[in-house]
Formats: structure tokens, sequence, C-alpha cells
């Protein structure tokens, strides 16, 4: 058969969807096998929006997204969604065309090395050159892309490889069972726990799983260990738990860190040093017990001192079976501290001034969203105060990226959150900066008919950096620009667009457009002029209590 009908046969024998991308010339075989295909096309109007929905895609089911690009620009689009799947372990495989390999006239025009360029952002990329190989490539692509840590993979495909005639073969899609801890770990595990005098459980974005989700819950409610969790691991475990003591937003500092640094063990599940530190370990202080699916990366602020290695969820239920004394914890402190978490949080939660300052944005959007809606970010200081404020019910309600950490994803990121729950209620939050970065996609969005709410926090500059500039004593200086109307903007799209004049009046506009039909943008102004004073000078000023 025709290599291209052969390779859209082993993408659904893989069980592939959707293929999100922006096709070229040398994709027009391939794209010729689609058309009759049970997998949708879902057509971008930029590679890295495609990617990004990829990404996003395999972060929520598990199963690899897929993308695709032509040669040259299109390939080199992929770079940013390549290293935001790596960094932030999500299953996706990038197709990407290119010139005839075996006899072309076009020179090395738009030809870049793609297979070398992606070495260091994929878990695995080849060329094919044999269309009798493309459904061994494909079942072992798609393995790699799964198989712990999860990751980025890329195929190319050139057009005199596609037009070929090969044999038609398939093969069966098998699955792998995890391995366990082994016995010793985990009872040295136990045994650090049962002696530990103030633990504290942390759960990292590699916990994210169902059962594990259910397995650490159980392990909460049977010792009653407080715990916190990374950005990236935030609803794992119900943050409305009597136990839950916040969220690590920030690497030091916090009020939460003070819990930290009293503890005199750390249980850190499914993080590693990828995602940006949730705390600095120092030599001779907390000891900390890793339990992942692979071994701790050693760095100069994380080096655990036991590893329990295996399937999480095993791990934590063998763990809950096995811990039966806790005569020696007292956990009494870390119940101050969470009180002193909370009256912090809660501070402006109800402060009604305009433009809305970040707490109160934060506090509005999580009473009128429903436990099961999804909040995705984009990148930007706002992150930092939907990471401390914004308490999740359920794992993969809030989705941020705090890894590769890069601006423009919030959107596509949205995007393939509704399409894959179309019963559940998405919220899009970006700041102006990150929004016009892939703001087009909204046409996308339009065309998809997805019903999303889209808020814009409009401060007329990069606030991130202008908050980190005025931490270091600088002035003032090049981070200001004007935007678009974005309602007009949105209009333009076929989105309807919003503008609050107060913030009973955007409580009002997000509570009706979270229940209507269509895209609707909220072009919010907000206030960032208390974040030096709070995440600078407050928090470094504080001094934990007794």
């Amino acid at each position: 058969m025709k290599a291209s009908d052969l390779f859209v046969k082993a993408l659904e024998n893989e069980g592939v969807e959707y293929i999100f991308g922006i096709p070229g010339e040398e994709n027009l075989d391939f794209l010729n096998s689609l058309k009759n295909s049970k997998i949708k096309l879902i057509l971008n109007r930029h590679e890295q929006g495609a990617g990004f929905m990829a990404a996003t895609y395999g972060r929520l089911t598990g199963k690899p997204g897929v993308c695709l690009a032509t040669l040259g620009p299109g390939a080199t689009n992929f770079t940013t969604p390549a290293a935001y799947a790596q960094l932030g372990a999500m299953p996706m495989m990038m197709i990407t065309g290119q010139k005839p390999i075996k006899k072309s006239k076009q020179g090395r025009f738009q030809i870049v090395n793609i297979i070398d360029l992606f070495r260091p952002i994929t878990k695995f990329t080849k060329q094919i050159v044999n269309g009798n190989n493309i459904p061994s490539l494909i079942r072992e692509a798609f393995r790699i892309s799964t198989e712990e840590r999860p990751g980025a993979v890329h195929l190319e495909l050139p057009e005199d490889i596609a037009a070929e005639d090969c044999e038609d073969r398939i093969f069966e899609v098998t699955g792998h069972r995890r391995p366990v801890a082994c016995e010793k770990a985990i009872n040295d595990a136990v045994k650090m726990i049962e002696n530990a005098k103030m633990p504290l459980l942390l759960i990292g974005a590699g916990a994210n799983r169902k059962r594990t989700s259910k397995a650490l819950t159980q392990l909460v409610d049977e010792t009653g260990i407080p715990f916190f969790n990374t950005q990236m691991g935030k609803g794992v475990v119900d943050e409305r738990h009597k136990q839950y003591l916040g969220t690590a937003a920030l690497s030091d500092n916090d009020y939460l860190h003070c819990a930290i640094s009293r503890a005199d063990l750390i249980i850190n599940v499914g993080h590693d040093v990828i995602e940006k530190p949730p705390f600095f370990m120092e030599e001779g202080r907390t000891k900390v017990i890793h339990v992942n699916f692979f071994p701790a990366n050693i760095d100069d602020v994380y080096f655990p001192q036991l590893n329990v290695i295996g399937d999480i969820a095993t791990s934590i239920e063998k763990l809950s079976s096995k811990i039966k004394n806790t005569k020696n914890w007292d956990l009494s402190y870390f119940g101050r501290i969470k009180n002193e978490v909370e009256t912090h949080l809660s501070k402006y939660s109800k402060d009604s001034r305009f433009p809305l300052l970040p707490q109160r944005l934060v506090h509005i959007v999580r009473e009128e969203l429903d436990s099961n809606g999804i909040v995705t970010l984009d990148n930007g200081v706002y992150k930092i105060w939907f990471a401390r404020n914004y308490k999740c019910y359920k794992p993969n309600t809030l989705l941020l990226d705090n890894a590769l950490a890069t601006m423009g994803a919030g959107l596509a990121s949205a995007m393939a959150a509704k399409l894959i729950n179309p019963d559940k209620k998405v919220i899009s939050v970006s700041g102006d900066g990150g929004f016009m970065m892939n703001s087009q996609e909204l046409e996308t969005a339009v065309r998809l008919n997805l019903d999303l709410v889209v808020i814009i926090l409009n401060d007329s500059s990069y606030g991130m950096i202008k908050w980190k500039q005025e931490g270091l004593g600088f002035e003032n200086f090049g981070l200001d620009y004007k935007n678009p109307d974005f309602v007009k903007y949105a209009e333009s799209y076929g989105a309807i667009g919003h503008r609050p004049k107060s913030d009973e009046n955007f409580r009002e506009i997000l509570a009706k457009c979270l229940n209507m039909k269509g895209v609707h943008l909220i072009d919010l102004s907000v206030d960032y002029s208390l974040n030096h004073s709070i995440l600078n000078v407050l928090l470094k000023e504080k001094t934990c209590i007794l």
C-alpha cells in the first residue's frame, strides 16, 4: 500500500483521535491519506498552537498528542512545544515533512537538519528512509513517548517516501507493567517515616495520575500526615483537606517554608528537579525520601537520602499498609503554620478595588467555577498568585507550566482541555503579553465551536519581568507597550468581547460567560502594584511563628 496510507493506518492503530497542525506541500500525500481516516485534523493558525494543543492532549489523556508541520520553518516552529512537552513530561508526537531525499531538484531550499535540531529536546527523533519501516517506527515512537518519564518524539516523513509503495503491516499495541519498588526500599522508608518527629508529604507533577491520587488521599487520611504540593502537583489530593498546608509557589521565604524548614523528613512524591524547586535542601538539615518512577537527579539543592523507585501508586499503597507507629510525630506546629498561611492568603481576597488585584481575581474565579472546572494559565506573575491562592479540588483542574514556563501556551492549552472535556467549563487566563504571542488561535477556537472563556490580564507591560526588575532595585525600563482593543480584536474573529468596569461587573460577566455558548474574551484591567511589597519585601521580613 502507499506509505502515507500506511502511516495513517499505523496512527489509527495507536488510537489517535486528533492531529493538530499546519500542513505544507511536503505533507500533501499524508494529508490526502488522512482525508478518509477517522482521525480528525485540527487546522491551527501557528505550529506553536498545534504543538501546545498536542502536548496538553498528552498531559490530560496519557496518550501522545500528535501534531503536524511541514519542513523548514514549519518544523522549527515546533521547537518550543517540543521543549514544553519534554520538560513537562507530556507525551507528544511531532510529524514533519521533508523534500525528497532520493532525488531532489531544489538544492538546499528550506532544508534544515531537523533531526539534529530536535535531538536535545526530544526522547526520540528519526527520519523515515523506507516506507516499510513506518509501522515499527511509529510503534517505537509511541512506546518511548509514553514510558516514564513521558515526553516528546519526532518522525520526519520525506515527500518521496510518503508516495512510495510498501508492505501493509501493522504492529500490535502492547502495554507494559511498571516495575515496583523493592521491599527493602519500602521498609527503609517506613522506618524513616515512623522514626520522624515532624514529617511532611510533598506531592509533585509525577503523582498526577488517578491511581496515585487515590493512594495519596488514602495515605493522608489514614496517617494524618500534613501535605503540600508543587505548582504542577496541585489538586492530586483535594486542597480542601484539613491536612493541606499550601502550595510551594516560590522556592523559599514563603509562609509555607516555615513548615518546610521545621520538618525533619519530607516524603517527596513525584517531583524532580526540572520543575522549579519547591524548597532548597541543605546539608545536615531536613532528610528527603524520593518516591518516583525513576531515581533522583542529584542537584545542589536536591540530594535525597533514600530513593523508592517504581510505580508511584503501588509504592504509596505499600507505605500506607505498613506505616503503623506514628506516636513519635508532633504535628502541632504545622497546624499553626496552616492557619498563618490561610490568614495571609485571604488578606486581599475581598478587596474590591479596580483594576483588580490578582488575589481578588483568583478568589472570584474559584467561587464562580465548579469543582470540575478547568483553569489553564499562560506564564506570568499571576501564575504565582494562582499557585498560592487557588485551591484545586481535583487533579488537572489547574493547568500551568512550571518546567519550561513558556509564554504563549495558555490559550492553546485551554482549547485542548475543552476539546477533551466538552462537558467541563474551561477558563484560559493569560497576561496581555503571553496572549498576543498566539492570539491568532482565537480563530481556531471559534471555528471548532468551543465554549471557552478567555481572560486577558491587561497591564500593558511584561508584568513578571517588571516585578523582578523592581525586586533588584532597578528603575522601570523597557517593559511597557500598547495593546490593541481586545474587545474589537475578539469580535473580528467571531468571538464575543467584554470589558468589565468594576469588581462586581467582572463577577457578573464571568458568571454569564461560563454559562453561555461560544468563545468569550474578557479584557480585565489588573493591578500588580502590591507584587513587590508582598512577594519581595513582606515575605522576606516575616518571622516564622514558634
